[in-house]
Formats: C-alpha cells, sequence, structure tokens
C-alpha cells in the first residue's frame, strides 16, 4: 500500500521560511514523480512543485525563485524549502505522486498547514 507521510508546517511571518517533507514508501518514491499541491481558503487545489526522478524540478510561476523542491534518495523524502514567504501562500499543502507515466496523481498525503502572518 502506497503511503505518504508529510511533516512540518506551522505558522510563520512574511518574509520567513519553512520546510515541508513527505515521506513515501520505497517502491512508490524510485518510479514516481512526486509533487507539492496547495489549497487556500476558498480556492481550488493547485501544483506548487514537482519534482522527477533524477531531480527534474518545476514550480508554479507564483513560486519560482522562492520555493525548491528536493528529493532525498535513501530517505525516499521529498522536502519543500519556502522561503520569502506571503500571506497568500497560507493554504494546506498536500503531498502527491503518481508514477511515471500516469496521467493523473493517484496518491495523496493528508495534508500540513501553513500560515504565513502579514
Amino acid at each position: 500500500q502506497v503511503q505518504l507521510v508529510e511533516s512540518g508546517g506551522g505558522l510563520v511571518q512574511a518574509g520567513g521560511s519553512l520546510r515541508i517533507s513527505c515521506t513515501a514508501s520505497k517502491q512508490m518514491f524510485w518510479t514516481s514523480t512526486m509533487a507539492w499541491f496547495r489549497q487556500g481558503p476558498g480556492e481550488e487545489r493547485e501544483l506548487v512543485a514537482s519534482s522527477r526522478p533524477g531531480n527534474l524540478a518545476s514550480y508554479a510561476d507564483s513560486v519560482k525563485g522562492r520555493f525548491t523542491i528536493s528529493r532525498v534518495n535513501d530517505q525516499n523524502t521529498i522536502h519543500l524549502q519556502m522561503n520569502k514567504l506571503k500571506p497568500e501562500d497560507t493554504a494546506i499543502y498536500y503531498c502527491a505522486a503518481k508514477y511515471i507515466g500516469a496521467l493523473n496523481f493517484d496518491f495523496w498525503g493528508q495534508g500540513t498547514q501553513v500560515t504565513v502572518s502579514s
């Protein structure tokens, strides 16, 4: 059974930094695109950043230059380092995964709250 376990999150002031992490089952990790989505109050879920094996990363325009997604292969973990946080980054952040070649993200974590105060 595929499991995605998130950690981190919390409250931070605008301009500050925070890191959230997601650990996947080993079999899933090596053959998957891993990603972070977020959903703010009253908003739709949006893709924030994704990482394919080989550390090929992509980002939403709204977070480019501020957020960094990274893979730690020997820990089956991805991190999302968030710098220069803004109040509009406030959301529930979800870790997601899909096997290479799959159309949709089929596996999801439980979500972790990130709140940025002004």
